[in-house]
């Protein structure tokens, strides 16, 4: 009778310890694909994340009354990009 050994919902599901554990023999290195000039041609260099954007925001801080704050989270999603926006309409005096 064996008993099944339980995953967690957000595991891998590989032994870790095994894979870790081995070491590349040579006889492996023959089944990798000899690399040529026209591959690395082909490469590609992914820099990754978001491109940037035209008009990027700026982190700052800001006191305003709790009231001020909870009006405009009770418009839904996206409260503080409308209120950017509604600033950014209103000339300053």
């Amino acid at each position: 009778m064996t008993a099944k050994k339980r995953v967690s919902r957000h595991s891998l599901g590989s032994d870790l310890k095994r894979v870790d554990a081995h070491v590349i023999q040579r006889h492996e290195y023959d089944e990798l694909p000899e690399l040529t000039d026209d591959m690395l041609a082909r490469g590609k260099i992914n820099k990754g994340g978001r491109p940037r954007s035209a008009n990027p925001r700026k982190l700052i801080s800001i006191r305003l009354p709790e009231s001020v704050i909870e009006r405009w989270r009770a418009t839904g999603p996206g409260w503080q990009t409308r209120m950017a926006d509604r600033l950014a309409k209103t000339p300053p005096k």
